[in-house]
């Protein structure tokens, strides 16, 4: 289990590092161990870096690293963390696949930083686990593993599963195995040097609260906005959402006009189209499936509005060429 006190010291820590990782989450893994030896005076944690292949591997910021070795190399007593990153699914590899498979099967403890959870998600390893993942890659996570328990949270432990959100989250999650295994005070010391206190709880949420995102604790908008954001699929019509929140619809605009400087009806399309967004960069699913998700039942219409937010079309958001013809843009 995740966590508990280990046999024998130092307890060995194996992170793996797919191509575009993100560079705080890997720090923010390996900086409270560091620091807990330091405090400890005693090496309570060993850590060592590990690719596929054993060659360096580059970051999301470009800054490049040298890893300790391959897959082979992790030690068989290691807890093991896979650190993700951008455009996580384009870098999945089989053999990476295949050795997380193999490692479970040994009773190997095995987490993700950040987009990492897509990765032993693949690999069918966080089926009937909770995990969490970031917030930003939340839809196109749950849209590509609906079975799977994936909350909010800044991280989960569950058992012989840990996933943290990523950015700092991971800094809070090592921070509670080193509670779980060396005592609170080692841990809040940790914590204290890192300048990262009070240590956060797992339960807590990613994002700031929502008044705060959209400037305004209005209740009643407040209240419209998480209703709009809890049905991206199938969105309300400004007179539903109207008479959910007491109001009419003339009082509905003109409280997104005050406060947002928009209307509501605008307001959802750019809520439905960032979330398309997302599962275009963040997932293989199909235009066509996007628009679906993302409460757009015409193509055409979905493309359209795209267009006009971003840019570009959804297949050049892709990289997918296309033709021009006179009939419209489709993917070539």
């Amino acid at each position: 289990m995740f966590g508990e006190k280990p046999r024998e010291l130092p307890q060995p820590i194996a992170l793996i590092v797919v191509e575009d990782f993100t560079m705080l989450p890997f720090a923010s893994s390996i900086e409270p161990l560091r620091l807990a030896n330091r405090q400890a005076e005693q090496e309570l944690y060993r850590w060592s870096v590990h690719s596929v292949s054993g060659d360096m591997i580059t970051a999301s910021n470009g800054i490049s690293i040298k890893v300790d070795g391959d897959l082979d190399a992790i030690s068989e007593r290691a807890d093991v963390v896979v650190c993700g990153g951008v455009n996580v699914h384009h870098h999945i590899d089989r053999k990476l696949i295949n050795w997380l498979r193999k490692a479970a099967r040994r009773g190997l403890s095995l987490g993700a930083v950040c987009t990492g959870a897509h990765v032993l998600a693949e690999a069918g390893l966080l089926d009937g686990y909770a995990c969490t993942i970031h917030w930003e890659n939340l839809p196109g996570f749950s849209e590509a593993f609906p079975e799977i328990n994936v909350t909010g949270s800044l991280f989960e432990i569950d058992r012989d599963r840990f996933t943290s959100a990523g950015g700092t989250a991971a800094l809070d999650m090592m921070l509670a195995m080193v509670a779980n295994q060396n005592g609170a005070e080692l841990a809040s010391t940790v914590a204290e040097l890192s300048l990262h206190s009070p240590i956060r709880h797992h339960s807590e949420h990613q994002r700031m609260s929502l008044p705060a995102r959209i400037g305004s604790r209005h209740p009643k908008l407040v209240g419209i906005i998480e209703e709009m954001e809890g049905n991206l699929e199938e969105p309300l019509s400004p007179s539903v959402l109207a008479k959910q929140a007491g109001l009419s619809t003339r009082q509905l605009e003109r409280l997104f006009r005050r406060y947002l400087d928009r209307s509501p009806k605008r307001y959802y399309l750019e809520l439905r189209l960032k979330k398309a967004r997302s599962l275009l960069l963040q997932t293989d699913m199909s235009v066509i499936n996007v628009a679906l998700a993302c409460g757009f039942s015409s193509p055409s219409h979905f493309s359209k509005c795209y267009r006009a937010f971003y840019g570009r079309t959804p297949y050049r958001e892709r990289g997918i060429p296309v033709i021009e013809g006179a009939a419209g843009t489709v993917a070539g």
